[in-house]
């Protein structure tokens, strides 16, 4: 009946077998059941291609070796974009801060959230893996006849073997089943062998229960073991137990696994399999403690009954080279619920038996801390920190490569030695040639270490990288290891200790070297010494004299300053007795003017025009004879000579009036149309003017007749300054027409035209323009108002080549006094600017 069935259901599906994707998977393994000649005679007789359903069954069932991701990393308090540091989770700062920065040992193993409900089936095969029902077996024929067969357990524990029919393999194991299968081949087909291997595995459902991340049902493969259901589940909170986690199967208790064997000691002994309807069961965690400071591994850890001192010491993977056990702290809760403190001592068997309770924190201590048996080492080291002292160790015993024990940026000609009394506890300062101590171990500059000696390594400002982003990396670790970041917290206890029969052992150096500022006095007395604690001098120093100041009580008992000359060559060579004493302030002197160098450019029509170098005293006239004069085709009258200096001036003058000018349009703004309705207007007007100010830039112009400063020896001699520009122009032919005219442009001169000629060739003046206070910017930059000079000859007077008209804005219109006052500043300036610009 029900082959006929699959006849059928064959029939019906036959239209669509091109593709055969129409065809279920369980009638194709219905099909694939029958034995090899009826499935060639039924193909033939339906038109079915036998490798067409052969590759869709392939496509159909799940791939063993394709790869699926069970379990993804847990994601940190919702952190979910990219590029982003990932940040630990709300439980673990909770724990972080509650104990102390100490986290719970080996919850991480399992971390994570389960991504699909497909079961796990990435498990090797053992030989003893008992067949059920659900799982396939392979088989793959070999010799006289090649075919594969793929043979699925029914329900009642037989497989179907072509030509032989059903074969019981209920509760044998794989291997058994290797062995028969085998056999059976042999005794039935001639010259044949099968190789048989393990297909799907049947999946069963298992629960995960308790404490764990994520706890439900779960679809697993059925090699799985209690760790493999941990796994799928996301692993345990942290507030589950890691030593008890139990194994029920029909309500009762089969095993208990405790996972730190399997974290510490690799036993996977505890680790069962799993059958169908167990459940994994994690309780709450049990009694935890913590541990820190020279252990391997400082955590939270859980313990057991009767956890000794020892016990714990172990699960933390022991003490390290650094430990000091013959004190070991332990903090504990009494039942008063305080917080007492006990010690207990790891080296003899008493302290090791020592119980540990629920809620102690141990800590195990540092040699360096305890015994005070170290020396540190401080600023641009690679190792940073304490280190063990041994009796006669020098600096050569701590740093022992430049280059792998040093920053990049460290200063190797010098480094200081801050060495503290064991009696007094008074600090004293020595000095020494790091790189020399390290060439020659053993040598002056190799000093003997002492208990509790403090190294101090500097940076050099000279070898920081070149590149942006190194050299902001490289400057902020120079800030962090200057002299001044710490030699200061040195000055400031020499100058605590002092006594007056022991007074502060500072002094204070200035001028060229390299870092100016208040050093420990030098072990030597030398000035020498203070120079190269300071960096050394720079090539600005003036090796001559310098001055040394001293305070010196006077018999009344008065502070005096006496001062001294040092001859800083004669110190720099050891060849001069003077000692330093404390307080003493060197002032190294400079070389004048040195690296001064003052330039003035000349451009135009001068005969060699350039950047030209000057010394001081020398005139424009100097440099422009050094320049060979002017061209034939120069216009000494419109020369431009601007002023660096002045250039600042006018730009904090322009800002200024730019300032007062926005106060004013904000006035005018708040008017309203008291005058006719013509405020609009007026806003509009200051608005252009404000506009033309903030785009404007500063000229810094002087005005000088160059002319007369070539020919005429009485004129006043113009002595240059740096940043002075001298711009002769090429002999002009217009006049230039600005401000409040119809068409601002320039004119080609014509000899007999006067200031009127030129305003009405520019269409003359605007509505907004004031024609009674029309100027004239002379070529050489001064300014006459025809209206008031009679000198200048009124308007009617003739213009000359280069000249500006400039016709101002009528402010009076405005009725604003002082805004007038700000307009005419800053049209003149932008009148002067656009005159120079305009002769150029």
């Amino acid at each position: 009946m029900n082959f006929k069935r699959f006849l059928f259901s064959l029939s019906l599906l036959v239209p669509l077998c091109v593709s055969a994707q129409s065809i279920t998977p369980a009638q194709i393994q219905q099909f694939k059941s029958l034995p090899k000649a009826q499935q060639e005679a039924l193909a033939r007789q339906y038109g079915v291609d036998l490798d067409q359903i052969q590759e869709s069954a392939s496509h159909d069932r799940p791939k063993v070796n394709q790869q699926i991701s069970v379990v993804e990393p847990l994601e940190k308090d919702g952190e979910q974009d990219e590029g982003k540091d990932s940040k630990p989770s709300k439980e673990d700062r909770a724990f972080s801060e509650k104990n102390h920065g100490l986290k719970p040992f080996g919850y991480e193993l399992f971390e994570g959230k389960p991504s699909t409900f497909a079961p796990v089936t990435e498990i090797p095969v053992p030989a003893n893996y008992t067949l059920g029902p659900g799982d396939e077996l392979k088989v793959q024929f070999w010799g006289n006849e090649n075919r594969q067969l793929s043979l699925v357990v029914s329900r009642a524990g037989t497989i179907e073997m072509p030509g032989r029919g059903p074969v019981n393999v209920a509760g044998m194991s794989f291997q058994q089943i290797r062995e028969e299968i085998s056999s059976l081949v042999a005794e039935q087909y001639i010259g044949v062998k099968a190789a048989v291997s393990l297909g799907e595995l049947r999946s069963m459902r298992v629960f995960v229960l308790g404490e764990a991340r994520t706890p439900g049902s779960f679809s697993v493969s059925s090699l799985s073991t209690v760790t493999n259901a941990l796994y799928v589940s996301g692993g345990i909170r942290h507030t589950g137990s890691l030593r008890n986690v139990q194994l029920k199967r029909n309500g009762k208790v089969v095993s208990t696994l405790d996972l730190y064997d399997l974290l510490l000691k690799g036993d996977t002994s505890g680790d069962l399999r799993l059958q169908p309807g167990d459940a994994v069961f994690i309780p709450a965690v049990g009694p935890r403690v913590g541990i820190d400071g020279e252990v391997y591994r400082p955590a939270l850890y859980e313990i057991k009954n009767s956890t000794t001192l020892d016990d714990l010491v172990n699960l933390a993977g022991g003490l390290t080279s650094q430990a000091y056990p013959q004190i070991t702290r332990i903090e504990r809760t009494n039942q008063d619920f305080l917080r007492v403190i006990a010690e207990a001592d790891l080296t003899n068997d008493q302290g090791k038996r020592a119980k540990v309770k629920a809620g102690d924190r141990v800590s195990v201590a540092s040699i360096a801390d305890v015994t005070g048996q170290y020396v540190e080492i401080t600023g641009a080291a690679t190792r940073e920190g304490k280190f063990a002292w041994v009796p006669g160790m020098r600096v050569s015993s701590i740093i022992r490569n430049l280059d792998a024990d040093l920053l990049s940026i460290a200063d190797t000609n010098y480094a200081a030695l801050v060495r503290t009394n064991p009696e007094s506890y008074k600090i004293s300062v020595r000095s020494l040639e790091l790189k020399a101590a390290i060439a020659n171990p053993g040598g002056p500059e190799d000093l003997v270490l002492q208990e509790k000696d403090q190294l101090l390594l500097f940076a050099d400002e000279g070898r920081t990288d070149l590149t942006q982003d190194a050299d902001k990396k490289a400057n902020e670790s120079f800030q962090r290891y200057s002299r001044k970041a710490l030699f200061s917290p040195v000055v400031k206890r020499l100058k605590a200790q002092a006594t007056p029969s022991a007074p502060q052992q500072t002094m204070t150096i200035s001028g060229p070297v390299r870092y100016p500022g208040e050093y420990p006095l030098p072990a030597t007395g030398k000035v020498k010494d203070a120079i190269v604690m300071a960096g050394g001098l720079t090539d600005s120093a003036l090796m001559l004299d310098a001055e040394l100041a001293r305070r010196n009580l006077s018999v009344d008992g008065v502070e005096q300053t006496q001062l001294r000359t040092v001859s800083l060559a004669d110190a720099m060579n050891d060849q001069t007795d003077i000692q330093l004493q404390s307080r003493d302030r060197l002032m190294v002197r400079s070389i004048p003017l040195f690296g001064a160098t003052r330039t003035i450019k000349l451009a135009g029509e001068v005969v060699y025009p350039g950047e030209y170098t000057f010394s001081d005293g020398e005139t424009l006239v100097d440099v422009l004879k050094r320049a060979g004069g002017l061209t034939s085709n120069a216009f000494p009258r419109g020369a431009v000579f601007t002023r660096k200096k002045l250039r600042e001036l006018e730009a904090q003058r322009l800002q200024e009036a730019e300032k007062r000018l926005q106060g004013d349009l904000l006035g005018v703004q708040l008017e309203g149309d008291n005058f006719g309705g013509q405020n609009a207007q007026r806003v509009e007007q200051v608005q252009g003017l404000l506009d033309d100010v903030q785009t404007s830039r500063p000229v810094g112009r002087m005005v000088i007749d160059l002319a007369s400063v070539l020919e005429d020896s009485s004129y006043q001699s113009i002595r240059l300054q740096d940043g002075d520009t001298l711009n002769v122009p090429i002999i002009p032919q217009a006049v230039s027409v600005f401000g409040e005219v119809q068409f601002p442009t320039s004119h080609l001169h014509s000899a007999g035209l006067t200031v009127d000629d030129y305003l009405e060739r520019s269409g003359g003046p605007t509505r907004q323009a004031d024609e009674s206070r029309v100027y004239v910017v002379k070529a050489d930059g001064s300014v006459m108002l025809p209206e008031k000079s009679a000198w200048f000859g009124g308007r009617g007077q003739q213009l000359q080549p280069g000249d500006t008209v400039i016709m101002p804005i009528d402010v009076d219109r405005l009725n604003q006094l002082e805004l007038w006052t700000n307009v005419s500043q800053i049209v003149y300036q932008m009148a002067l600017g656009a005159a120079a610009v305009g002769n150029l």
